[in-house]
């Protein structure tokens, strides 16, 4: 419509004409938000302080965004390199680190745990306790390392020399406490989220591979999936990128920074121990990076890091056929998806129905309303209809 009036003197003009519209049609054409930007409402009623949201499919990164505040009193906003405590998404790994050693011949799931760990031969399990007696008898079947990644090997959650805090003890020495401590049900017959049982394959893991188990889990996953930040103990550098934990207040309306009860302070102090069970400190992008070698069948850019078979049997329901819940091993499962959460309400779950990894790491112990059910919700599902199979 300018091409008539565009002449001699005024070509100038109407070239700036043009430049201010091109501009402004550009600012117009603003990119989408970021997912995590539909977590803002829960922010803003301080339901929650903060969150990365990371959106993967098996070749790439599709979103990385941020919400809220890493620490609230300072108004630190949450960066996509935020570091947080992943907690029991450290399951998945110790998982994938057993089958390792699985592909490589050196164990079956099915081995009993006593094979590798000859303190677990004089196991007793309690047929009735109170405060006042225990009565124990010989359990009828010996636990294996696949009850005890899908927690039906009859553990407790924790023995009662891990105190004050659940990583003082070493590997060994936490396992050798698990082998004085009488099972609560004869193996395989229920389902109890147990520790214990996970930190005792960390440390068949460890007499397997003759390495300690966090030298095995660095030089066999975390270093070839490119985990630079997943760490049990934060570095310096990291601890400035630490995201604060919060709870609520004791009215319900608000929330306030508080201390991880189950681990002992400073995390950079090396008096600390590696926890196969919930030690693993990480970011988003490291998470993504395990998720999507389970979500390509145990390929990260080109390099096998577990057979399809292994992985698919970590994908598959574990326990045993007479028990309800769907856990497979070291992680939950479900017909299209599978994956963990971690006790700061952290979660990474693969989506199989639309090939999508889905990483949501807050640093929360509960939220402040009732609302709090509905953050991952509504991250998994603005996830799913942006990047989802259509």
């Amino acid at each position: 419509m300018f091409h008539g009036f565009c002449r001699r003197g005024l070509v100038g003009s109407c070239l700036l004409l043009g430049l201010v519209i091109t501009g402004s049609a550009a600012a117009e054409e603003k990119p989408p938000a970021g997912v995590a930007e539909s977590l803002k409402p829960f922010v803003d009623k301080h339901t929650l302080a903060g969150a990365v949201t990371l959106v993967a499919n098996r070749d790439k990164i599709l979103d990385l965004s941020t919400v809220g505040f890493a620490d609230i009193a300072a108004q630190k906003p949450m960066q996509p390199d935020q570091v947080v405590w992943i907690a029991s998404m450290t399951k998945a790994f110790t998982a994938v680190a057993v089958m390792i050693l699985v592909d490589e011949g050196k164990l079956s799931l099915d081995d009993p745990i006593e094979k590798h760990l000859p303190e677990f031969k004089n196991l007793w399990v309690a047929v009735e306790s109170d405060d006042s007696h225990k009565l124990l008898k010989r359990p009828s079947s010996k636990v294996t390392i696949r009850q005890t990644l899908c927690h039906t090997s009859g553990m407790a959650f924790k023995s009662d020399m891990e105190v004050p805090t659940l990583d003082l003890l070493t590997v060994r020495e936490a396992t050798l406490s698990y082998a004085i401590t009488p099972l609560l049900s004869e193996p395989g017959t229920k389902y109890a989220y147990s520790n214990c049982g996970i930190n005792t394959a960390g440390r068949i893991c460890e007499v397997v591979s003759g390495q300690p188990f966090e030298t095995f889990l660095d030089q066999r996953l975390l270093s070839p999936l490119k985990m630079n930040d997943t760490t049990f103990w934060p570095s310096d550098e990291q601890m400035t990128r630490l995201a604060k934990h919060y709870t609520p207040t004791a009215d319900k309306t608000n929330l306030q920074e508080a201390p991880v009860g189950f681990l002992h302070s400073p995390y950079s102090d090396r008096v600390r121990q590696p926890m196969p069970g919930g030690g693993l400190f990480s970011t988003a992008t490291d998470v993504a990076h395990f998720c999507q070698m389970l979500l390509a069948d145990g390929m990260f850019e080109g390099q096998r890091i577990l057979s399809e078979e292994s992985v698919k049997q970590i994908r598959t329901k574990q326990t045993e056929p007479a028990i309800d819940v769907p856990y497979g091993l070291g992680v939950q499962v479900s017909p299209d998806s599978f994956g963990h959460g971690g006790a700061l309400s952290t979660n990474m779950t693969i989506d199989r129905k639309n090939g999508l990894v889905l990483v949501y790491l807050p640093q929360h112990s509960g939220y402040a309303n009732t609302d709090g059910g509905m953050i991952l919700p509504t991250f998994q599902k603005t996830a799913v209809e942006r990047f989802g199979a259509k």
